[in-house]
């Protein structure tokens, strides 16, 4: 389901303006961007874009309400700054899963409120992906395994 027509389900009959949280996880956004999301959006406090294969930030609009955002398991490797301007109250970011490849990226933030905020939160999240894809194909690996240990039984259970 693209960007555009979640927003307009997770509205539910409401107008953007009366909306506080806005979930828009695994969704597709159309050439990496934010499309949909714009300035009406004016009292949003949390924001879930987890896995919509975002890259850039350039199109998010100003949410000055905005506390947490949830940007994990995307492509982003840069353009960070724009959170910066765009939602000057953000206490909470988790960025895993994304390919940020060095804290350089990261620095733009730093004059964030969040920052700031040390001792309250993790401000933000920058988990080892390689290590999580792994763990992932374990967990797999082992369920294919217990499944097919459970054929074999019933196989040699109830020989044909």
């Amino acid at each position: 389901m693209e960007m555009k027509k979640r927003i307009n389900l997770e509205l539910r009959n409401r107008a953007p303006e009366e909306v506080t949280e806005l979930v828009l996880d695994n969704c597709l956004c159309v050439n990496g961007e934010i499309e949909g999301l714009n300035d009406t959006f004016k009292e949003l406090e949390f924001l879930s874009m987890a896995k919509v294969e975002l890259s850039s930030l350039a199109r998010l609009p100003s949410l000055n309400k905005l506390r947490k955002l949830e940007l994990s398991d995307n492509i982003i490797s840069g353009g960070l700054e724009v959170l910066a301007e765009k939602c000057p109250n953000l206490t909470y970011l988790n960025l895993s899963g994304n390919k940020i490849k060095d804290l350089r990226t990261v620095e733009a933030l730093m004059g964030m409120k969040m920052m700031k905020m040390k001792m309250k939160m993790k401000p933000v999240h920058l988990k080892d992906t390689k290590k999580r894809r792994r763990r992932k194909r374990r967990r797999r690996m082992k369920t294919r395994q217990a499944q097919n240990w459970e054929r074999q039984k019933r196989k040699w259970a109830f020989p044909t």
